[in-house]
């Protein structure tokens, strides 16, 4: 079932769970174009896809940054460790958005491969191997089901943490919250 959208437009729209979190400082700074405070050390790890149009309104030193396409994070709990334990943040915000190449990735598998092809070199035997080995770990049916599922699986991995499933819409420039489900 996808996950309902709920916008932040001010403070009182953010869930009660995030509020006084970092989660709720990155809403303000994205959406309610809160003042940038100063920042030594990094108060958040973010994880999002690596979509060149997604721009975060945040402050200097606010957050570390993951991106990987559909912001999946499989294979990179060793850098999430990383950020918790000696960057020291508490909370991590998971973006996922609309248009992502990774919805329905491989109705594009043509397209890939003559990519590869073209621009990398590669034979197209070589390049279609590996898209065919490799597309099934990254492909996602639903951006706002993945981030989900992703903060559950997280949340096993890291109970203390503070993860929210996050949406961004590309022409809105803005972040939703995902009202998760089950």
């Amino acid at each position: 079932m996808t996950p309902s959208l709920l916008p932040v437009t001010c403070l009182a729209d953010i869930l009660p769970i995030y509020r006084q979190t970092p989660i709720s400082l990155l809403l303000e700074y994205q959406n309610c174009g809160r003042p940038f405070d100063s920042y030594v050390m990094a108060k958040l790890l973010v994880g999002m896809c690596m979509d060149n149009r997604k721009v975060l309104r945040i402050p200097d030193n606010f957050a570390y940054i993951l991106r990987a396409g559909g912001a999946n994070l499989r294979r990179a709990e060793f850098k999430v460790s990383f950020a918790i334990s000696i960057g020291g943040v508490r909370a991590l915000a998971l973006i996922a958005h609309d248009q992502c190449g990774m919805v329905g990735l491989t109705a594009r598998r043509e397209v890939f491969i003559q990519g590869l092809v073209a621009h990398a070199g590669w034979t197209a035997e070589n390049a279609a191997r590996h898209f065919d080995e490799r597309a099934p770990e990254f492909e996602i049916a639903n951006a706002g089901e993945f981030v989900c599922t992703e903060a559950q699986r997280l949340r096993q991995d890291y109970p203390k943490l503070v993860i929210a499933p996050l949406f961004y819409r590309v022409d809105e420039g803005k972040l939703y919250q995902l009202q998760e489900c089950g």
